[in-house]
């Protein structure tokens, strides 16, 4: 089995390698193949990227190279784990639509906006490249927003599924707190990608006991202190929200603390710095405790899991993707790309039943799945007009004034990464 890695050279890349290492049971890769145009930490990556398949007895051999095509050919899967502008861009992203008194986020409001113009046209390119090199091979998106990236990667015909870590993150963490394995929690996962709800968690499977009333009156201090909202939310919800649900439902409080702190891409940035550091280190052969606070935890594990379903023997298993929306959601178009769980095999997700969703829930949905649909409009054809009606939509925006002063800043900051701004 072959894998590819497009943005091998992340500084995310050790943690997809250590999951690899550890569950080369479940994913039995004879070949990885790292691919990235950043050639000086390619080289520092693939260098400890190969010295930890080997202190953990891996046999598969680790690859890496620039090119893109060469490094894509004959593989059964593609993992897309980039980011169009770096760091540097993603500065952007957090910074100048707090000018507007908007959210400074790089996956959601006006700088996620910018991302998805950036990235959809990118991963595009790729992914016919993809096709070309071997028309079987799917594609998993890891690249924010997924959501969109992955709507754009379906409505070309590709074979691909969008992967994110949030509800693997919960599981761990409410397995831990109800002293079970993660095996045993099944999440009622609902939404889009980052505009989720955990409406159920279930000991065994999705017919199985609901423990989210036990989680919530137990734990609740907790949960919520992880998702900087009031205890309140998750009481009078009855549900736990995606931490990013705080941008919603905390708009301005969190506008007035972006303002005061310094950026997440520059803690980011930092950190890179460092971690490349230690991945020079020849002696190096695990992946350093500095990567958690990274960001992406437990990404292996969900990477893994998804890539054995989709290239496995038959088999299936029941996982949180993002995939067609197909009926799943009947308030939402079938073409829409919506994030629960599914079952996934050979064939790809098939999303399982979800319960009618309370109108607190589905009025959000419906509203962010309307801005996503202008949003992609303007990621593939482009134009300030189609930018300024995707702001306009956006529920973090919705007002005239503020959504023509971000479409300028937008396309300010973005001129190089836009063919056609």
């Amino acid at each position: 089995m072959k894998l590819a890695v497009v943005g091998g050279g992340s500084t995310y890349t050790p943690e997809l390698i250590d999951g690899f290492a550890r569950l080369r049971d479940t994913l039995p890769i004879g070949e990885l193949v790292l691919i990235d145009p950043a050639a000086e930490r390619l080289e520092l990556i693939g260098g400890l990227a190969r010295r930890i398949f080997a202190k953990q007895g891996h046999p598969g051999r680790i690859t890496t190279t620039s090119d893109l095509d060469a490094g894509v050919a004959d593989a059964d899967a593609v993992l897309v784990q980039l980011r169009v502008g770096g760091q540097a861009a993603r500065l952007q992203d957090e910074t100048w639509p707090l000018e507007c008194g908007c959210v400074g986020q790089e996956t959601t409001g006006a700088g996620g906006l910018a991302k998805a113009l950036r990235t959809v046209p990118v991963v595009l390119d790729i992914a016919e490249r993809v096709r070309r090199a071997n028309p079987d091979a799917w594609i998993i998106d890891f690249t924010n927003p997924v959501g969109i990236v992955t709507r754009a990667l379906l409505q070309a015909g590709h074979k691909a599924v969008g992967l994110c870590n949030v509800a693997i993150g919960f599981q761990r963490r409410f397995a831990a707190m109800l002293d079970l394995t993660p095996a045993d929690i099944h999440l009622d996962h609902v939404g889009l990608n980052h505009l989720t709800w955990e409406l159920g968690v279930r000991k065994g499977g999705p017919e199985g006991e609901n423990l989210l009333p036990r989680l919530i009156a137990e734990h609740g201090e907790a949960i919520a202190a992880d998702l900087r909202l009031p205890r309140a939310v998750l009481d009078r919800l009855g549900a736990v929200p995606s931490y990013y649900l705080r941008y919603f439902y905390a708009h301005d409080e969190v506008v007035r603390e972006l303002g005061t702190k310094p950026s997440r891409a520059a803690e980011v940035a930092a950190m890179e710095k460092e971690l490349l550091g230690l991945y020079g280190d020849p002696a190096l052969d695990e992946k350093p405790e500095l990567l958690s606070k990274r960001g992406g935890a437990f990404y292996s594990e969900a990477a893994v899991d998804l890539a054995a379903s989709l290239l496995g023997d038959g088999g299936s298993a029941v996982q949180v993707v993002n995939t067609l929306n197909n009926g799943t959601l009947p308030f939402l178009p079938d073409d829409a790309v919506i994030e629960v769980q599914a079952r996934v095999d050979r064939s790809g997700p098939a999303p399982l039943a979800v319960p009618r969703l309370d109108p607190l829930y589905s009025g959000l949905v419906a509203h962010v799945t309307a801005y996503e649909d202008l949003a992609l409009d303007a990621a593939l054809r482009g134009s300030r007009e189609r930018v300024f009606k995707a702001l306009l939509a956006h529920p973090l925006v919705g007002q005239f004034d503020l959504a023509e002063g971000l479409t300028d800043r937008l396309l300010a900051h973005n001129k190089e990464h836009l063919a056609w701004a």
